[in-house]
């Protein structure tokens, strides 16, 4: 097959290209040209902004199916599935799991009963659009510069959704981490080992939260893999590892794997170090189920999880993330709160 990827050489996207390489599929992927594309890759150059301004090298490489690995809102989709009307066979988004309305109650910018978990592709869409507020779109925007700031994956799952001439795909991505990952998900624990400390402290209402993620490798395996079976076209599948383990759990296994022999401490929310609490409400939990995609598409992670973090740890300690995130770390406040009133604390080996 031929097969574009607009954005595709990023984190998630050079696995993608990696795997469809393996496949022996032509590629070709359009991004604005900080990084050469891999050797065999055709690169076309251009601003995911303005994508119109590149159609005729677009559609130049006649590709059988579009991946647009960073789609960002709804007039994105509706010019993206303009240009390739006639042009294409399908065209395959990744989404987010943040268009669920347990993400919006989680948050607090909706309000009524908490979400049956685990979500699946049939749970309740988030009934306000724009999920982030301004200032954390800001640094969204800093982190991943493809993010607009009408960023909303809801409505563009709908234009590529509900196009009758060309059928889409959409996946909802979890939270993934492996090298890579700019948000840097394993660095507070890898560096809290790695600074040889006694106890990991955990707020209460944290420790037990439970939220789906995804090795990155993993994640584009199963991108390739429903670009490429035509039973995706027109369906929405979750792309996630089960079972979803909470935050404590996977910390767990992090020092786990690097033979850490300290405490984890859960505090209540009133005795934790004001660095370590993050706002919302953690009784909505964010699981969700892959089982479509397993059962539909037989798709199984080539990567096992315990080989999976060892190589996120192994890259997280050879490329430790910018200064902003020290704010993460107050040594002094953490072993006062260890040392503080005992009622009330749990500390597990």
């Amino acid at each position: 097959m031929r097969i574009l990827l607009i954005g595709g050489n990023g984190f998630i996207g050079r696995f993608v290209m990696a795997a469809l390489k393996q496949q022996g599929h032509a590629l070709a992927v359009f991004h604005h040209g900080t990084m050469a594309a891999p050797a065999g890759v055709d690169e076309i150059r251009g601003d995911r902004n303005q994508l119109n301004a590149s159609a005729q090298e677009l559609k130049r490489f006649a590709p059988d199916v579009v991946i647009d690995l960073v789609i960002s809102s709804g007039p994105q989709a509706e010019e993206l599935m303009n240009l390739f009307r006639g042009a294409t066979r399908r065209v395959v988004m990744l989404s987010s799991i943040d268009v669920y309305r347990a993400v919006g109650i989680s948050q607090g910018t909706e309000s009524g009963p908490l979400q049956e978990v685990p979500l699946t592709e049939e749970s309740e869409l988030r009934r306000s659009l724009h999920p982030y507020p301004p200032e954390s779109m800001q640094l969204m925007r800093k982190i991943f510069p493809w993010a607009t700031d009408d960023y909303d994956k809801i409505p563009a799952e709908r234009v590529v959704m509900n196009d009758r001439e060309l059928p889409g795909t959409v996946l909802r991505l979890p939270m993934v981490y492996g090298p890579g990952d700019r948000l840097h998900r394993f660095y507070p624990v890898v560096k809290r080992v790695a600074d040889r400390r006694r106890h990991i402290i955990f707020p209460e209402t944290l420790a037990a939260w439970r939220s789906p993620r995804g090795y990155v490798e993993n994640v584009a395996a199963a991108i390739a893999l429903a670009a490429t079976d035509d039973r995706a076209a027109r369906r929405i599948y979750n792309v996630c590892e089960e079972p979803s383990f909470s935050e404590l759990e996977w910390t767990r296994k992090i020092a786990g794997e690097m033979r850490w022999e300290g405490e984890f401490v859960v505090l209540p929310v009133e005795r934790t170090p004001r660095h370590l609490l993050k706002p919302g409400n953690a009784a909505q939990h964010w699981t969700a189920s892959s089982a479509r995609i397993r059962h539909e598409l037989a798709y199984k992670e080539p990567i096992a999880m315990e080989e999976a973090i060892r190589q996120t740890i192994r890259w997280e300690q050879e490329n430790p993330p910018a200064i902003e995130f020290l704010a993460q770390f107050d040594y002094a406040a953490e072993d006062a709160a260890v040392a503080g009133p005992t009622s009330g604390a749990e500390a597990t080996a």
